[in-house]
């Protein structure tokens, strides 16, 4: 159950009186003073400069009875708004720019509430400056007129400047610009300009002077820096002419001329002055004060000289006349004067140009022959021209030059004064050339100097040149490269060659010849210069491919010019491959190859290029043939001898192959020969020594060869083991001591000489060879003596047959050793294979072991035998 509290009357009654008895009181603010920043804004002062939107004060109060009370911020009917407030914290905010200048003070009412009772008051803030505005210059545009003849350090303007901040910010001091440059100072404070002491304004030198003025303020703060404001105007000093300088005369200095042709009272010239005051001028009387000599008169007012007397009466060129100036002040009095020199010279008239004289008058055109490259410096001595000018002084000098192609000829004298003979000399002498010019043109012009008309004359040069010869024949080219076939019969055309010379007549003649080591097989036509083979002339590529040598040419004078000639004889294609026999027996082992050989003497390819193919065979189908290499081998299915007898009924396996050796040329040439092959099966008996014999049974004298050549190796190789061991001992027959330290020499490595020219080839094997080792080392004893010990020697061979009793000819083919293979040996000597440089193979095996021997006894210091 809850519980209910009942109000009855005698609780009712208490309750009214004790609001009867407490009353409420109104809130009311804070006085904190002026320096508060929280209170009733009472006493409170801002800088203008402060940013709107600062917080710049507190309103705070209170109400008695604890109530929570609101702000506010009221103003009069017209005030702008400053302020603004937050009604609950009392934050007031500037929501208005500040100007101290506009408005110093604001009235604002502040109020405060607890909701029953406001209280308002009204404040006064006060606004304080800051330095926030510029001199401004008072009763402007400055304009001054000074006299010129104020004395210097006086005073001529006064100028103001205000500036609406209050203390140092407005407070101004004046200054010039360019005072170093400027003809016045200004008192900083007050603003008087002034001239400055020692110096004097002048109307005839300046009639205007711009003065800058600035006014700066003293300083202040504006949003916390220190700010200095200024500005500046201009005063416009305008200087007022005096009467204090005499009269000057413009245009000076004065000449002026009289013609032969002038008439008497003709003008000459007129002279003028002006008074130097030009602000309030006085009028100019001129008059001359001397020099005329009754010649010549003046205007008093106008200053035009005139010539009283006709030119030919004049006794002098010069009249230097001396004239015044005076000023006539309005009451008619002179004032000042001045003077000025005048110069009148009488002249003649330039009425007559330049003239070119000959030796029979005027004339304009003068002729020379002669001979081309003459010496530089000479002088042409045909031409005999003078030049002159009938005008007296400055209307008679002229100058003179040549018009024409340049830097070949100069004209002396350059410059004349009335008549001069005139000189032509040469300049440039290889310019002068008959092979450019035949005939050379120039101008001689000449042309016053310094007269206004420039008057001129021209006369024409001409020089005839003579030729000389001068010049050597040149050929077109410095060589000349021919081909030729060498089939082309002898007279035939091989090259032309050109020579020019460019003189004329006869020294421009050329004659051809030709010489040098080359030249024996070619003639040269003296006059055309074509070169062709002599008429008995074989030229063959295979023996000489390359000639060159000179060709000269020459003129009449015997100048010549030499160029080399290239002449390379073409390949053709004219001989055939040929084989070394027409019929050849050989012996193929199943599975070896056999090979035949044909050489094609032409010298290059592809005319020297054999290709090698089978044209009959019998039974057919048996001979595969390399086109390239000439090895015939057996078909890949047959491996024994079984199977040819199987083929063929002729059990003696020897069968006739008709083979074609054809070159690559054109037209191609081809050779056919026939070999018989002895087909049989490899040999049973193993060993290298049983291989090279069957390999040789076809070439009995290269295994003859092979055993004799390794029987001499033998006996030498005896021969210099004893001799080397009987010097050793002769020398070593002293016994040394026991305790002797035993140094060993160096012993090279030992090194072996595979005999590389003996080769055999089996059907299931790689190839087997003769090698002789040479594994002897070197040892020493207690006593030092070396004992040599030869390794094992080459296997021994079968004695070989006799050699035959007759020596073989110089000329003969090179003995060479074939291969199992079976290439033919040629009949002849081949020229490629002479540049191969084939050697013999028994001499290079018998001096490779020489070799071997001789390096190991100098490695053991035996001597050398």
């Amino acid at each position: 159950m809850k519980h209910v509290r009942r109000f009855t009357p005698s609780l009712f009654l208490s309750l009214a009186h004790i609001c009867l008895v407490q009353a409420n009181y109104a809130p009311y603010f804070f006085d904190n003073g002026a320096r508060s920043t929280n209170g009733n804004m009472a006493l409170l002062s801002l800088s203008e400069d402060t940013p709107v939107g600062t917080h710049v004060y507190t309103l705070n109060g209170t109400d008695p009875e604890g109530d929570p009370v609101t702000y506010d911020l009221a103003y009069e009917a017209g005030s702008r708004r400053y302020f603004s407030v937050d009604e609950n914290l009392g934050n007031v905010t500037l929501i208005e720019e500040l100007d101290r200048e506009k408005e110093d003070e604001i009235e604002v009412i502040v109020s405060i509430s607890d909701g029953l009772s406001t209280v308002s008051e009204k404040v006064r803030i006060l606004v304080m400056d800051a330095n926030d505005e510029s001199p401004e210059f008072i009763n402007t545009p400055y304009i001054v007129q000074v006299p010129e003849n104020a004395p210097s350090g006086s005073s001529i303007f006064k100028i103001e400047a205000v500036d609406k901040d209050t203390g140092s910010g407005g407070s101004i001091t004046y200054f010039l610009q360019n005072i170093h440059a400027n003809k016045f100072t200004i008192d900083r404070h007050s603003g008087v300009l002034r001239i400055k002491t020692g110096v004097t304004l002048d109307y005839e030198k300046s009639r205007t002077h711009f003065v800058v003025v600035v006014a700066k303020d003293g300083g202040g703060k504006l949003r916390g820096d220190n700010k200095v404001f200024s500005a500046t105007t201009t005063v416009t000093v305008n200087v007022e002419d005096v009467q204090d300088t005499p009269p000057m005369f413009i245009g000076t200095p004065y000449y002026g001329y009289v013609y032969e042709d002038t008439l008497a009272g003709s003008e000459v010239l007129t002279v003028v002055a002006l008074d130097g005051d030009r602000g309030k001028p006085n009028s100019i009387h001129y008059c001359i004060v001397n020099g005329d000599e009754g010649s010549f008169e003046i205007g008093n007012t106008t200053g035009a000289i005139s010539v009283i007397k006709s030119p030919n009466q004049l006794k002098k060129e010069v009249y230097e006349l001396k004239v015044q100036a005076s000023e006539v002040s309005q009451e008619g009095d002179i004032s000042v004067y001045a003077f000025a020199m005048v110069t009148i010279r009488v002249v003649d008239l330039n009425n007559h140009p330049p003239t070119f004289y000959g030796e029979n008058g005027p004339q304009n055109r003068f002729e020379l022959t002669m001979y081309e490259h003459p010496p530089e410096g000479e002088i042409l001595r045909g031409l005999k021209i003078t030049v002159n000018d009938s005008d007296q002084g400055a209307n008679a000098k002229f100058n003179l030059r040549l018009v024409g192609p340049g830097g070949i000829f100069r004209v002396v004298p350059q410059t004349v004064l009335n008549e001069a003979q005139v000189t032509i000399i040469v300049e440039n002498s290889a310019a002068i050339d008959y092979e450019k010019f035949k005939v050379l043109t120039f101008k001689l012009l000449a042309i016053e100097v310094n007269t206004p008309e420039k008057f001129s004359s021209t006369a024409d040069v001409v020089i005839h040149l003579l030729d000389t010869n001068d010049n050597v024949p040149k050929f077109s080219s410095d060589y000349y490269i021919a081909r030729i076939p060498e089939n082309s019969p002898g007279g035939s055309n091989v090259v032309a060659v050109t020579a020019t010379d460019p003189d004329s007549g006869l020294w421009g003649e050329v004659k051809y010849s030709i010489y040098g080591t080359g030249a024996d097989l070619f003639l040269i036509h003296p006059s055309t210069g074509i070169i062709y083979t002599q008429p008995w002339a074989v030229l063959d590529a295979e023996v000489n491919s390359k000639y060159n040598f000179y060709v000269k040419a020459e003129d009449t004078d015997g100048k010549y010019s030499l160029a080399e000639v290239f002449i390379t004889v073409l390949d053709v294609n004219d001989h055939s491959p040929e084989f070394n026999e027409n019929i050849q027996e050989k012996t193929m082992i199943i599975g070896s190859p056999v090979k035949i050989e044909a050489i094609d003497q032409d010298a290059e390819e592809p005319n020297n290029i054999v290709d090698y193919s089978i044209m009959q065979a019998d039974p057919a189908n048996v001979f595969d043939i390399d086109q390239s290499t000439g090895e015939i081998k057996l078909k890949s299915y047959i491996r024994s001898l079984d199977i040819i007898h199987n083929i063929t009924k002729n059990k003696d396996c020897i069968w006739s192959v008709v083979v074609q050796a054809k070159d690559r040329g054109s037209p191609s040439f081809s050779t056919t020969a026939v070999l018989k092959i002895d087909i049989t099966e490899e040999t049973l008996h193993k060993g290298p020594m049983a291989a090279f014999l069957m390999q040789t049974k076809d070439n009995p004298m290269k295994a003859l060869g092979v055993l004799a050549g390794v029987m001499g190796i033998m006996v030498l190789i005896t021969i210099l083991i004893s001799t080397a061991m009987f010097w050793r001992n002769k020398r070593s027959n002293k016994i040394m001591p026991v305790r002797r330290i035993i140094k060993k020499r160096h012993t090279p490595q030992p090194r072996a000489v595979r005999m590389e020219w003996l080769k055999f080839k089996r059907p299931s094997n790689a190839a087997e060879k003769f090698v002789v080792e040479e594994d002897a080392k070197s040892l020493q004893n207690e006593n030092s003596n070396n004992n040599i010990q030869v390794g094992p020697l080459p296997p021994t061979a079968p004695l070989p047959p006799p050699p035959p009793a007759l020596a073989p000819r110089g000329d003969a083919p090179g003995w060479r050793v074939p291969t199992v293979s079976g290439s033919l040996t040629p009949k002849f000597i081949n020229k490629q294979l002479k540049k191969r440089g084939h050697g013999s193979a028994h001499n290079a095996l018998v001096s490779e072991l020489k070799m071997k021997f001789e390096k190991r006894n100098a490695a053991i210091g035996e001597p050398h035998i």
